[in-house]
């Protein structure tokens, strides 16, 4: 994999940490660790004396299988934030190197660059949202090293079309890494994922996680799928045991058969209730625009924003001020509730009768 000489030469040429539960090569007496040999006192718990494997075997083969792809492509991690700062760590020198973004976007990109001293590039959406390519390819230095996507948009909800990450991809080979942000992707109508392209484009990495549609949030568990040899060199610098035992229990069961199809009944009664709510706060007083989403969340421009936002929190209703992003002046973004939430909300906005 050519790309992979755009990589920092110390991370590529790094002995990495060999952790005691990566060396051991069977289970027995485990003396290795310097581990408690009893359980937490006060838990029945035992495996939590242990340390977790750093890539669980059954949870990689688990969001392997959800995903389409060997496990060799799959790099597990603390929510997608912890493959975001892997990835800058792992590309970007400081002072000399930078990454690309297109505001408005999720702001954990230009952090993790910034708190690397990478450079951050900006290519502003088009004023309909849309990533602008030709702008995006133009901005393109030969020290750029990534090139961050999200589809959907955070926080606008657009998708980015297939056919144009395919296009900046073939553009960026061995170029830079064209990261695609796809946490909200179950809720984009069965949109196909970018992890398609990716037998055509070793440089394409996508990024998923199982704190949205797979309620999980609490857990911090995400995954990074891409060529197995980006995989192996990140694996050089994440930490030795990335996830607890508990987030790992958790995520297996979040992925059997039967709470699989139970997520996706949940992420058909969310797109219902998207498409309600857009009808509805449409037709509200002092709405200028609900944007199209394909999330689980609707950017909405108001009149008054802080207004409103101030109106909702004396109802009990908490909502995003995105209004300082570029382009979002007047814009809050609300995510998408049960029934009776999303209820409560159009009451505080005086919409009683569209609430029921």
């Amino acid at each position: 994999m050519k790309l992979l000489e755009r990589a920092r030469p110390q991370i590529l040429h790094l002995q990495p940490y060999s952790s005691a539960r990566m060396e051991a090569r069977h289970r027995g007496v485990m003396l290795n660790a310097n581990e408690s040999p009893w359980a937490p006192v006060g838990s029945d718990a035992s495996a939590l004396n242990r340390y977790p494997d750093p890539q669980p075997t059954a949870l990689r083969v688990s969001l392997a299988e959800l995903y389409e792809v060997a496990p060799e492509r799959v790099l597990i991690g603390r929510g997608s934030d912890e493959a975001i700062d892997l990835l800058v760590r792992a590309f970007c020198r400081e002072g000399r190197d930078a990454v690309l973004i297109s505001p408005p976007t999720f702001g954990m990109y230009a952090v993790a660059a910034r708190i690397q001293g990478a450079t951050v590039i900006e290519v502003p959406l088009a004023s309909d949202f849309a990533v602008d390519a030709d702008a995006l390819l133009a901005a393109v230095t030969e020290d750029t090293k990534l090139v961050f996507l999200c589809t959907p948009n955070n926080p606008t909800g657009n998708l980015v079309p297939l056919t144009l990450i395919a296009h900046l991809a073939d553009a960026l080979r061995d170029r830079a890494v064209l990261v695609v942000d796809e946490a909200y992707l179950e809720f984009a109508d069965e949109a196909p994922s970018a992890i398609i392209l990716q037998q055509r484009h070793e440089n394409i990495a996508v990024l998923r996680t199982l704190s949205k549609a797979y309620a999980l949030a609490g857990a911090r568990v995400g995954a990074l799928i891409a060529d197995a040899r980006l995989v192996a060199l990140l694996r050089r610098i994440q930490a030795p045991y990335p996830l607890p035992a508990p987030s790992v229990s958790a995520a297996l069961t979040a992925l059997s058969a039967v709470a699989v199809a139970e997520s996706r009944v949940r992420i058909d009664i969310l797109r219902s209730e998207r498409e309600r709510l857009v009808v509805a706060l449409a037709a509200a007083q002092g709405v200028v625009a609900v944007y199209l989403s394909a999330a689980n969340f609707l950017c909405v421009r108001f009149v008054d924003a802080a207004r409103t936002y101030s109106r909702l929190l004396e109802y009990g209703v908490v909502v995003r001020d995105v209004s300082h992003y570029p382009q979002l002046a007047g814009c809050l973004r609300i995510t998408i509730g049960t029934a009776s939430e999303n209820a409560q909300l159009l009451a505080a906005l005086g919409l009683r009768e569209a609430a029921a």
